[in-house]
């Protein structure tokens, strides 16, 4: 294969030249190319954009030996042609220092060349804001007409993966992800209400209809009560569903549970795959081509850990569900776990969806609450930490916004609380999920932005203490 000039900068070209470099016994290049664009705005009014453009490049190196294989990973920022044998040195220097690697498994075999494998990267630009740009702006006239005041910020990444490896794999894969956030508040800032979106371009988030999901939200805030701690019964809008759920995937590798640190540890021994964990009919599923969230084809990982392998890059992946009408079905796995658990092989992907099976929208759903008894309506968490690994409980904050709905009605904003709560418990006890749709997970939303979640009522939802928190 031609690699082209030497001191050329394309990316495919600089993950041909550092594997042409390397001297260990295997060696897997990634290339990220990063750019970005985003705005952001402050009492009705832009205060900042820009564009960034960027380069990462991981050489994985592997070495064998008596004991076995080791790996040796170094990422560097801003490479070029010339910082490339360096940066391979470091990594097979890494790897003669570094013992034996658990996890080793021969590296995948090559395909055919992808062929958008030497096109140039994908890039964003503030083109990416053309039609959301003047709608912000007519949002901002709206909310200053209304009495309120809009904050917030829309950020579009598009990062081009250049995967290389000695043994033949040339794959590449384009994820653009972008992000809006809109927090309004009324002008002396005793009421605020947020709201979230996920895009890939921009061209289906609407800010004039955000503006007017808040301003209704901050009319709600205009009768305020107090509640004490307790168990009350809560609908939770598909952003904090997403933030529990996500936090639950980030816990289910399959050796932690087999080696019985885990919620999904089975008592005596081995994991609870299998088990029935909810009465309603909900199947927690991954799909790197679910239309709207599309996320790499194939394993894409930087470092090793329990739930992924350097060894597994270049692995495809095929749409997995973790959990089938309310049964446990699948756990993390790389080879090497699959191959200590005796589980399938079951990479981690970059999307999560809950299909529950739900007809009702968040405000059918509320319009049915309440008539029993109070009911909370929450908007998000946030500050959520792990409290039990053994019952996944954690602990967290609602913000901007829990309300009060009487005889299917929102009737005033409440308290802020703090919360623990078990994901895996509350799937358990989740009497009713709505219809499922594309939400942006208020704290982790820096990390895992590609999820499909449903509103879910539960009738017990353990609020335990007051939050001064807004």
């Amino acid at each position: 294969m031609s690699t082209g000039n030497p001191a050329s900068n394309k990316p495919h070209e600089i993950v041909e030249r550092a594997l042409e470099l390397s001297r260990a016994d295997g060696c897997v290049v990634i290339a990220d190319e990063h750019s970005g664009a985003n705005l952001r705005w402050a009492g009705n009014a832009l205060t900042t954009n820009g564009v960034t453009r960027g380069r990462t490049l991981t050489v994985i190196a592997t070495v064998g030996g008596a004991e076995g294989t080791a790996s040796g990973v170094v990422s560097r920022s801003a490479v070029t042609a010339d910082d490339l044998e360096p940066l391979v040195r470091a990594a097979e220097a890494a790897a003669r220092e570094a013992g034996p690697a658990e996890d080793a498994q021969p590296l995948v075999e090559g395909v055919p060349e992808a062929p958008e494998f030497t096109e140039p990267p994908a890039e964003t630009s503030s083109g990416v804001f053309a039609a959301f740009a003047p709608a912000l702006g007519e949002s901002f006239a709206r909310a200053r007409a209304g009495g309120r005041e809009l904050y917030g910020f829309a950020a579009h990444n598009l990062t081009s993966s250049y995967l290389g490896t000695s043994t033949g794999l040339r794959l590449r894969h384009d994820q653009p992800t972008g992000t809006l956030e809109l927090n309004a508040k009324s002008p002396d800032r005793t009421r605020s209400a947020w709201a979230g979106r996920p895009t890939r371009d921009f061209r289906d988030v609407d800010p004039l209809a955000l503006d007017e999901e808040l301003a209704r939200r901050l009319a709600w805030a205009e009768r305020r009560t107090e509640l004490p701690p307790g168990r009350y019964e809560t609908l939770l809008p598909p952003t904090a569903v997403a933030d529990l759920l996500i936090y639950q995937q980030w816990s289910s590798a399959a050796r932690d549970a087999a080696e019985g640190r885990t919620v999904f540890s089975r008592p005596g021994g081995g994991t609870r795959v299998g088990e029935k964990l909810s009465e309603l009919p909900l199947t927690l599923r991954s799909d790197p081509r679910e239309p709207g969230l599309e996320s790499a084809p194939f394993v894409l990982t930087h470092s090793s850990g329990d739930d992924a392998s350097v060894f597994d890059n270049g692995l495809p992946l095929e749409p997995t569900e973790w959990l089938r009408n309310g049964e446990l079905n699948r756990l993390i796995t790389t080879r090497h776990s699959a191959g200590l658990t005796g589980l399938p092989l079951a990479p981690g992907m970059d999307n999560l969806i809950l299909d529950a099976g739900g007809s009702r929208s968040l405000d059918e759903m509320v319009a049915a609450s309440g008539h029993d008894g109070p009911c909370l309506l929450l908007t998000c968490l946030w500050y959520i930490r792990e409290v039990d690994p053994a019952t996944l409980l954690l602990t967290g904050l609602t913000r901007d916004g829990v309300y009060l709905v009487e005889k299917g009605e929102v009737t005033a904003e409440v308290n802020n609380f703090r919360f623990n709560e078990s994901p895996v418990s509350l799937l358990g006890r989740a009497t009713e999920a709505g219809i499922t749709e594309r939400t942006l997970p208020r704290e982790w939303g820096d990390w895992f932005t590609r999820a499909a979640m449903p509103a879910l009522r539960v009738p017990d939802f353990h609020m335990s203490s007051v939050s001064q928190g807004v």
